[in-house]
């Protein structure tokens, strides 16, 4: 058993913090729901213990699976699960083929819990560290529906999409991290290594350096006797800053630059967009009903902004207002997000509707990402140029005035 310390909100709005026990965070969650619908804050009380007490049998890596794995998963789940095969006998033929080591040893256990008399869900809930809320609320969905089958179909487009997306960025951005990367470490070896032994040589000539070369060689003189002390401030600095976005006021002001940055801003309000259509759409047409489907929505949102947005919605949802209606009060989701949820709710076909709009913002987003890194790219450029050009023009400046130093 767990202790969990948590705050939520009662059906009249009024705030409540208490300790509960429970054996895991869904079953946590559960109880606190029977008096209290909207929950807060849940911490693991016990949390700084279990993990000491975890060390001598730790993996290495994060115990969360990866989201590609989980795809792959899903796909084997649906067809095995289409062509009647039962579900225990699934689980022993997928982890027999899969290659994630962690994954293999859950579903080799789910196996013999769902052969033993379990249902798929109790056996995946043993494991709240490996996988995603949308999967597990996905799957009882599912199996209370008789509808398991679909539900991975949509769970194995879901994660592939969101797979391929992250892909899509994190190979986008290679590049320039790339160019940035070698242009710092070329700088430091220059200001530390090439022009001191520089400044050495003009300065057994005599006379008197240009005004380049003179700030070229006070400025490596600087780095060069304040280097360790900027990196230990530099660490300090990421420190405080770690433990700071971990506080209430640290996370709303992460949150808040991440989606008013220039550029930055507007691609990260276009993710959270195509983030909350794509695990809406994914929820809804599992079976979800729609409170529930926005409560595990809010749970999955990167952003702490849009998180606590969109919770802000379920108390409304409950009163028996519209997702159209209700998602008007979130400050920084697109219009075309809010307009697509009114007419996905009119039309009767939600889920199809945000699937549709899903897909589109995710486009949006990859396309935007290009639009800055094509900015990005003659940028550092022009600045590497324009840095070369006053570190040549620095060194050869007294060559060019040798005369004037004998």
């Amino acid at each position: 058993m767990v202790t969990y310390s948590y705050k939520a909100l009662t059906a009249e709005g009024v705030e409540t913090k208490g300790v509960i026990s429970a054996p895991d965070e869904y079953s946590a969650v559960a109880q606190i729901r029977q008096k209290c619908p909207i929950i807060t804050s849940l911490t693991p009380i016990e949390k700084e213990k279990k993990q000491f007490d975890s060390l001598l049998n730790m993996e290495i890596g994060s115990p969360r699976i990866k989201t590609r794995a989980l795809a792959l998963m899903c796909s084997q789940f649906a067809i095995t699960l289409k062509s009647g095969m039962p579900i225990g006998h699934a689980l022993e033929m997928i982890a027999g083929q899969t290659e994630d080591k962690k994954l293999k040893k859950i579903l080799e256990t789910a196996s013999e819990d769902v052969l033993g008399g379990s249902t798929l869900t109790s056996s995946f809930e043993k494991y709240p560290d490996a996988f995603p809320i949308t999967f597990i609320e996905t799957i009882k969905a599912g199996e209370v529906s008789g509808t398991l089958e679909n539900s991975f179909q949509r769970m194995h487009k879901y994660y592939e999409t969101s797979a391929t997306n992250s892909e899509k960025i994190r190979g986008a951005l290679t590049y320039p991290i790339f160019v940035v990367i070698i242009a710092v470490i070329v700088l430091i070896v220059i200001m530390v290594k090439v022009v001191p032994t520089l400044a050495q040589v003009f300065s057994s000539l005599g006379g008197e350096l240009p005004l380049m070369t003179r700030i070229m060689i006070k400025t490596a003189e600087f780095f060069s006797k304040t280097w360790l002390a900027m990196l230990i401030i530099l660490i300090a600095l990421i420190v405080v800053w770690k433990v700071f976005v971990k506080t209430e006021k640290g996370m709303i002001l992460e949150a808040n630059l991440a989606l008013t940055l220039p550029v930055i801003g507007k691609i990260n309000v276009l993710n959270g967009a195509s983030q909350f259509a794509n695990t809406m759409s994914t929820m809804i047409g599992s079976g979800l009903t729609l409170n529930n489907a926005v409560s595990v929505t809010a749970k999955v949102m990167d952003n702490y902004l849009l998180q606590k947005d969109i919770e802000g919605m379920i108390g409304r949802i409950e009163e028996g207002k519209q997702l159209g209606e209700c998602i008007k009060g979130c400050e920084y989701f697109p219009n075309t997000l809010k307009d697509m949820c009114a007419v996905g709710e009119e039309t009767g076909e939600l889920d199809k509707t945000l699937d549709v709009i899903g897909e589109y913002f995710a486009n949006e987003t990859e396309r935007r990402v290009q639009q800055a890194i094509t900015m990005l790219e003659p940028t550092l450029l022009v600045i590497m140029a324009i840095f070369a050009g006053f570190l040549v023009i620095s060194i050869y400046l007294p060559m060019f005035t040798m005369y004037n130093l004998f």
